[in-house]
């Protein structure tokens, strides 16, 4: 980087970035493309199918499981932003990324991993009125409603990745443009910006993130509390088993979901570790959308069966 005479580092206009991604030599990349792409296609096969078997069988047109279609939807977009890119630059010379394109991945990264946050409460609200308020499930849980709650979960996305986004590449960057990351994201990005990122970018970054992360989790543990409470008094020993059953799938989801998240972008001190955020963030873009499917299906009975009854009438096909 080149300093100008009033001793600034010079700042250029980029036309691309490159995705320095994970260190190590042919051996390493090889065998990190051999993992990203295992797992990329567990997930992706799982997400699909959750969304097929939800939308075939009409035994699981209720509004939880119309919720855990969009989140199977989300989690199969979350990890294809992502990993196609990075499986592609673990092979490549080549890791350069457009700017336009670090633009695109980075809205729709952003747009789909809050989406997942508002949707994962959206879902703990929907099992709270479903077992704290069972005659009023109808009512309040309609379809109408339900949509109306998906497509709020959908535009709050929208509305941090444009937030995001906008504080983010309206930056100075200098004349380095390597990211430390294997996809674009806040953290690095922000180490490239020649101007001071303290107050416009990394309190934006944690307010917004914090907000959105602490305020969903509230929903979520207060819905969770009052449920918990409900079942306790449940006199049926089997009630209460499968309840907790149902609700202990979302409660792991949410765990590994939010945790995650938390550790990435919630602390200030995320930004200062990239690779302890790279391993980071491969467990959130795409671990957790692989075991999302397996962790709904493996124990809920409910789509067990829906499974076993389609798979029955391809058979009879």
């Amino acid at each position: 980087m080149s300093p100008q005479g009033n001793g600034n580092l010079s700042v250029m206009p980029l036309q691309e970035f490159v995705l320095d991604g994970f260190a190590g030599g042919l051996q390493t990349q090889s065998l990190l493309f051999a993992l990203f792409l295992a797992l990329y296609v567990v997930a992706v096969l799982g997400n699909l199918t959750m969304i097929m078997v939800i939308t075939l069988d009409a035994s699981l047109h209720s509004p939880m499981y119309f919720f855990l279609k969009n989140l199977s939807f989300v989690d199969l977009c979350y990890s294809s932003v992502i990993y196609p890119k990075a499986l592609a630059n673990t092979v490549s010379s080549s890791k350069v990324i457009t700017f336009e394109g670090c633009i695109i991945q980075f809205f729709f990264f952003s747009l789909m991993g809050a989406t997942e946050a508002f949707l994962l409460a959206v879902m703990a609200y929907d099992r709270f009125i479903a077992i704290c308020s069972p005659l009023h499930y109808p009512i309040t849980m309609r379809p109408s409603i339900c949509a109306r709650l998906v497509l709020g979960c959908y535009c709050g996305g929208c509305l941090n990745s444009i937030l995001q986004a906008s504080f983010t590449f309206t930056l100075p960057f200098c004349s380095s443009n390597h990211i430390d990351h294997f996809f674009c994201d806040v953290p690095p990005l922000l180490k490239l910006a020649c101007a001071d990122t303290t107050i416009n970018d990394e309190l934006v970054m944690f307010g917004v993130c914090g907000l959105i992360i602490v305020g969903t989790i509230l929903v979520v543990l207060t819905s969770y509390g009052y449920i918990t409470v409900t079942i306790l008094r449940m006199r049926s020993g089997g009630g209460r088993h499968k309840l907790f059953s149902t609700c202990g799938s979302h409660m792991t989801a949410v765990s590994l979901f939010y945790g995650t998240l938390f550790v990435m972008y919630a602390q200030p001190g995320a930004v200062k570790s990239m690779e302890q955020g790279k391993v980071v963030s491969v467990f959130y873009t795409l671990v957790i959308p692989m075991l999302n499917p397996l962790i709904y299906s493996l124990r809920n009975k409910d789509v067990k069966d829906a499974l076993w009854r389609l798979d029955n009438s391809w058979d009879h096909t």
